[in-house]
């Protein structure tokens, strides 16, 4: 016996905790860099929903193909190789985060951003960029499912046990991103953390591929068919399954997020607080699902009942959102917030019952049951397929990537036709509809006197019970009476709504300006434009009820007022408030022959080719607006300078000190009204003329334009304008583009 114990190595050390934390490790660090890589990228295309679309199907195009290729190289892997190939994995991903940023700002973005003017041709651009490292990213799971898996019995567990942590580490990044990483060091910094993070798991991962080998060479003899209580069904049959329900799973994701985004008026850290309780509900029915799954006798029927269970969860959710009465306790305060219009700065601003309301509690209930249940599906899906352990790692492989090509069909159907064509509640409505194929599927395996039965009669009812989109947003923008003008489309919810005599415009249900025209707005747009001596080319950043724009256009020497505007249906719902209402300002303005509106992030179109201005406006946005950042940097204002004639005029809000010393900081010549409300910029001397400016705006035809009394309301801030004195010594604590410092509240 001696003799016998002698020769038989040790017992190694368990390897699962120590690579569930390197998988952790590197789920926090993808998401940061999604969160950081995103950003950056939409400098290059914009900040639209059709450009932010074809920037998340790229990254997830990239893991998908990633996935696949991990599949069918870990099959030719042994489990000690599998391990130190996710260690090199880690470590390349790590290198290439160190480059990313260089690479697509000072690079792709800052030589190179001529090339993005095409939407197609940045999508293509986007997906070459983002391929080499997404693809590392998805080989990660396959490899590590080779090395740890030790049998078809265990197998749901541990990659389920895998899957789950990694999806908790992403959820983690999601939270550190904004309300740490980017705060605190900067997107170049977060990237460096999450690279840091990448190398610490590529380390465990070596450290831990010498054990590897004896583990799977014990667990080899323990080999055997996992007892399942229905017939087996082929690879290809899951396949398309799983990619059915990763269709379901991004489209209701994008759905959620349109919700919310209008529910909460959101700030910069409000996405990434959301997606990381999404992530967690994920996380969270993985791990269970993981512990759960040995028990599974039926795979298929507890898949299938996940994928229906949850489709008809949120569809419950939303109809109860709408349907409930306001006195409903939890939803009276909700309701209140809605309804008061003003918008709730998280970050800023620390109240409990609104945290707990609008940022943890309406997303569980929203998406909190749906999200575990997808999780669920994961471990219960690798019990059904998963019998050797050699193939574990080309299964999941495949099965991933088949789940990210229809995750990345939902997001390009659902974020780029549905919600333009059907909008939110119809593309809800829809996706019940396609539900049913999953109900449909039960139905032929399991009968008639199944669950799916009743499933399926209760997705179509409730798919034709849902509201439409003219019931669903008045609630939830704060107008619980008519009368309400709602638009959808994929760019964004807008909303004309009623406040005694007076319309705010919302989009995305953050209120921006107000009709009849007067006030701040009008004194942003028409200063500078009297301040010109000849403002014949204008454009304007941003139309909101359109205001600023109107007022820019007051001098008869203009010949062309160009506005950019994300909101592609926004001008279509004021010219329909025009043609019901009595507002003739409003009228004349849409009717102004030299009115364009260009349906484009002003930002991006202004860094294409195209003419000079003797005026560039940027409409007054909230510093904390997720990205405000972009119209409040450096770089932007920068981008600005050149593009205006000699002599020509720059005019933002100055909406903070720090916004106020960036402007200084491009512009050598700046003046403002004394409470630098507005701020005026130029390459050139501004005369200070107060005698000229005030000839030019009590002159008929401007007073004809504005009317007497608004003119009036001009007269005296612009007698007060004068230079600005700032201080821009410390370069450091101005915003940029890779340090959107406002936006991310930071010190």
């Amino acid at each position: 016996m001696s003799a016998a114990s002698s020769t038989t190595p040790p017992a190694p050390r368990p390897l699962l905790p120590l690579a569930t934390a390197a998988f952790f490790a590197s789920g926090l660090a993808a998401l940061v860099y999604q969160v950081a890589w995103q950003r950056i990228l939409a400098l290059h295309s914009g900040v639209g929903i059709y450009s932010i679309a074809m920037i998340v199907a790229a990254f997830m195009a990239g893991l998908g193909i990633g996935s696949h290729l991990g599949g069918v190289i870990s099959g030719r892997l042994t489990a000690r190789r599998a391990l130190v190939a996710f260690g090199l994995l880690e470590l390349l991903t790590a290198l290439f985060g160190l480059a990313s940023v260089p690479l697509y700002y000072d690079l792709l973005y800052q030589r190179g951003h001529h090339l993005y003017g095409s939407p197609w041709v940045a999508g293509l651009l986007h997906l070459a960029a983002l391929l080499p490292p997404t693809v590392l990213m998805g080989m990660s799971l396959p490899f590590l499912a080779r090395a740890l898996v030790l049998d078809a019995e265990t197998a749901g567990r541990t990659i389920g046990l895998l899957y789950g942590i990694n999806t908790l580490g992403a959820a983690a990044g999601a939270l550190l991103a904004p309300w740490v990483l980017i705060r605190q060091l900067g997107i170049s910094g977060a990237v460096e953390a999450a690279a840091a993070a990448n190398a610490l798991a590529a380390l465990v991962a070596l450290l831990l591929a010498p054990r590897a080998g004896a583990r799977v060479q014990a667990g080899d003899e323990a080999r055997r068919q996992a007892g399942i209580g229905e017939p087996r069904r082929s690879l290809p049959s899951w396949l398309v399954l799983y990619a059915a329900s990763g269709f379901a799973a991004l489209s209701l994701e994008i759905l959620w997020f349109r919700l919310l985004d209008v529910a909460t008026r959101s700030t910069a850290f409000t996405f990434g607080t959301l997606l990381a309780i999404y992530l967690s509900g994920s996380a969270a029915g993985c791990l269970l699902g993981a512990r759960w799954s040995r028990r599974v006798r039926r795979p298929l029927r507890a898949f299938l009942l996940c994928q229906c269970g949850l489709l008809l969860y949120s569809g419950l959710a939303v109809l109860a959102l709408v349907s409930l009465p306001p006195t409903v306790p939890g939803l009276a305060s909700l309701h209140a917030y809605w309804k008061a219009g003003s918008t709730f700065q998280l970050g800023r601003v620390w109240d409990l019952g609104r945290v707990l309301g609008l940022c943890l509690a309406l997303p569980l209930i929203l998406f909190g049951p749906p999200t575990a249940l997808m999780g669920l599906s994961f471990p219960v899906l690798q019990r059904a397929v998963q019998d050797d352990p050699d193939t574990c790692g080309r299964k999941v492989g495949f099965l991933q990537a088949a789940n990210i090509a229809g995750c990345v069909a939902g997001s390009l159907v659902v974020g780029l036709a549905g919600l333009s064509w059907l909008g939110t509640s119809g593309s809800l409505r829809a996706l019940l509809a396609c539900g049913l194929v999953f109900a449909a599927t039960g139905l032929r395996e399991y009968g008639a006197r199944s669950l799916f039965a009743p499933a399926a009669v209760a997705m179509a009812l409730l798919a034709a019970a849902l509201p439409s989109n003219d019931r669903l947003w008045p609630g939830i923008l704060g107008e619980v009476s008519p009368p309400t003008m709602v638009d959808e489309d994929a760019t964004s919810v807008v909303a004309v709504l009623r406040s005694r005599a007076a319309w705010s415009v919302a989009v995305n249900g953050k209120r921006h300006s107000w009709l009849p025209f007067g006030g701040v707005h009008t004194r942003l747009g028409a200063i500078p434009a009297v301040i010109h001596p000849a403002p014949r080319d204008v454009a304007i950043i941003g139309l909101g009820s359109g205001d600023t724009a109107w007022a820019a256009g007051c001098r008869t020497e203009t010949r062309h007022l160009t506005v950019f505007e994300i909101a592609a249906r926004q001008h279509l719902l004021l010219e329909r408030l025009a043609h019901e209402q009595d507002l003739p300002d409003l009228a004349s303005f849409l009717r102004d022959p030299r009115l364009r509106i260009v349906a484009a992030d002003g930002r991006h179109a202004l860094g294409q080719a195209g003419p000079l201005y003797d005026l560039i406006e940027a409409d007054a946005l909230w510093p904390y607006a997720a990205y405000s950042g972009n119209l409040y940097s450096e770089e932007f204002f920068r981008e600005c300078q050149r593009r205006l004639r000699p002599g020509g005029l720059m005019c933002t809000w100055g909406a903070t000190s720090r916004v106020v010393a960036t402007f200084a900081a491009v512009f050598p010549h700046v003046v403002a009204v004394r409470n630098r409300q507005v701020l005026v910029g130029s390459s050139e001397p501004i005369p200070i003329e107060p005698g000229l400016w005030r000839e030019r705006l009590l002159s008929p035809e401007v007073q004809r334009y504005l009317g007497t009394a608004r003119a009036e309301d001009i007269l005296h801030p612009i007698e007060k304008v004068g230079p600005v004195g700032v201080s821009t010594d410390d370069a450091a604590t101005l915003n940029h583009d890779l340090y959107p410092r406002d936006e991310f509240l930071s010190p």
